[in-house]
């Protein structure tokens, strides 16, 4: 009850019932843009500098794994959806790349539910949203097509997966904070420490208006999306627990492999399939992931997540 009452999540409620209302709540294009790359570089940042401080022998164990995970989700999201016969091939695999790839915003939430707890993790572990990304969305798109030959634009995919807003700005904050370390990085902690959970009360209050609008697209979807996306969560966060526990991972650094198993992504896997599987639905990808799965983490799964990773 304690995390429902925290005050970013009440943001993301606001704005959710904002949007149910039809109220014409909503920040502007620009500042909402401006908050997405806020976030993602200040998340970056924060991991760069803990990471100066990890040897490769510590952060290999967890590297193995998230690869793994990498692969492993996507998998079984298709399979899923395959067994189903509601899908086809391109829309099962496209769908299969978001619940692959990572939510940020679920991450940077995480973050800050684990610092209000003064609960510690490891410091590679936004090293690991980064590593995620790109074997997800390269395993969604090859399962989506049967194979790279039928992709279109292959460079502008390799553009689009490497260098997109979302890779490029967490890349690049990491190598910043990385070589900076934590002496010289302390001069930019009022803005991208202070700061931070304010931001992303921000960013969830407009995230709560465009989730509510995807919500319309629910009658035309089926029962059966809504089902795959309230559970795929609790299969692929159980994937991440158990990884996390096996490989040694602190009670912290196994909570947010589960979360970053558990999350789908909304802004670098539409743009990447829109590029590569441009006949798959973007109605259904994005209404599952928006829609069901991102307010699923939000409330339920960010201290669900928590309590089960204290078990193991």
């Amino acid at each position: 009850m304690s995390s429902l009452l925290d005050p970013t999540i009440l943001c993301f409620v606001v704005g959710l019932v904002a949007g149910l209302v039809r109220s014409d709540l909503k920040l502007p294009n620009s500042s909402y843009e401006f908050v997405s790359l806020y976030l993602l570089l200040s998340i970056g940042l924060k991991g760069g500098v803990q990471l100066s401080k990890t040897t490769f022998a510590e952060f290999l164990p967890a590297l193995v794994g998230t690869l793994a995970i990498g692969i492993l989700v996507p998998v079984i999201a298709y399979i899923y959806l395959r067994i189903s016969k509601k899908f086809d091939r391109a829309n099962a695999g496209a769908i299969a790349a978001h619940y692959g790839s990572v939510s940020a915003v679920t991450f940077a939430t995480a973050i800050a539910y684990l610092e209000s707890l003064n609960e510690s993790y490891e410091s590679f572990a936004v090293t690991l949203m980064v590593v995620l990304e790109i074997p997800a969305l390269c395993v969604g798109i090859f399962l989506a097509k049967g194979g790279f030959k039928k992709v279109k634009s292959k460079s502008q995919l390799l553009r689009d997966i490497f260098f997109g807003k979302s890779i490029f700005l967490l890349g690049g904050g990491l190598l910043i904070g990385y070589v900076a370390g934590p002496e010289k990085m302390k001069a930019l902690d009022p803005l991208f420490v202070d700061l931070f959970k304010g931001f992303l009360a921000l960013f969830l209050l407009e995230m709560g208006v465009k989730t509510s609008r995807h919500m319309a697209a629910l009658k035309s979807t089926g029962l059966f999306l809504v089902v795959f996306a309230l559970t795929m969560p609790l299969i692929c966060g159980g994937v991440g627990l158990l990884i996390g526990s096996i490989i040694g991972m602190s009670t912290g650094g196994i909570y947010l492999l589960a979360i970053l198993s558990a999350s789908s992504s909304y802004i670098a896997a539409p743009s990447a399939m829109r590029i590569a599987v441009p006949e798959a639905n973007p109605t259904l990808y994005l209404t599952a992931s928006l829609a069901l799965t991102f307010p699923f983490n939000i409330i339920i799964g960010i201290p669900m997540f928590y309590s089960l990773a204290q078990y193991l």
